[in-house]
C-alpha cells in the first residue's frame, strides 16, 4: 500500500456531490515549498493535489473553505494528460482516508508556518448563537465521541 500525507491550503471551497449513491467531498490542496536553485536564486514550487473524500461524514464540508489549512492522508494516484499548450502534464489525485483542519490563511496572504495558530473559533456571543441553527450543548443527544470528523 502506498500512502500520501499532505499539509497545505485549499485552493477553493470544497464541493459535496453524490456519485452512485455515495457522498464525496472534492477539494484541491496546494503545498508550496521554497528552495534555492543551482545558481542560489530563491524559488518557490507549488504542488496541487486533487482530493476526493468518499464518506458519509459530510459535516466537515462547510469548514473546507478556500485558504483553510488542512492535513489529509490517503491513497495517491497519478494521471497523465496533454495540457492546453499541447505539452504532456500530470496530476496527483488523492483518495482521502482522513482529514484534519489545521487553520486558516491570514487575510494578508502569508502563511503562519504553525499548525492551526490562526484558526478562529466561533464567537461565544449569546445573541449570535440564538440567531443560528446550531444546537446548544444541552440540545445534543448523541455521544460526544461520535463527531462527524
Amino acid at each position: 500500500m502506498i500512502k500520501l500525507s499532505v499539509i497545505g491550503h485549499l485552493g477553493k471551497d470544497a464541493v459535496v456531490s453524490t456519485v452512485n449513491g455515495r457522498n464525496v467531498i472534492n477539494f484541491t490542496v496546494a503545498h508550496s515549498e521554497r528552495f534555492k536553485d543551482a545558481q542560489g536564486v530563491q524559488k518557490e514550487r507549488t504542488v496541487w493535489v486533487d482530493c476526493g473524500y468518499w464518506s458519509d461524514k459530510t459535516a466537515v464540508a462547510p469548514y473546507l473553505k478556500k485558504g483553510t489549512q488542512v492535513y489529509v492522508d490517503g491513497t495517491p494516484d497519478t494521471r497523465a494528460y496533454v495540457n492546453q499548450q499541447g505539452q504532456p502534464a500530470g496530476i496527483i489525485t488523492l483518495r482521502v482516508s482522513s482529514i484534519q483542519l489545521l487553520g486558516t490563511k491570514p487575510a494578508d496572504g502569508t502563511t503562519n508556518g504553525g499548525l492551526g495558530n490562526n484558526y478562529s473559533a466561533p464567537a461565544n456571543n449569546p445573541a449570535e448563537q440564538s440567531s443560528s441553527n446550531v444546537p446548544g450543548s444541552m440540545d445534543i443527544a448523541e455521544p460526544v465521541d461520535d463527531l462527524p470528523f
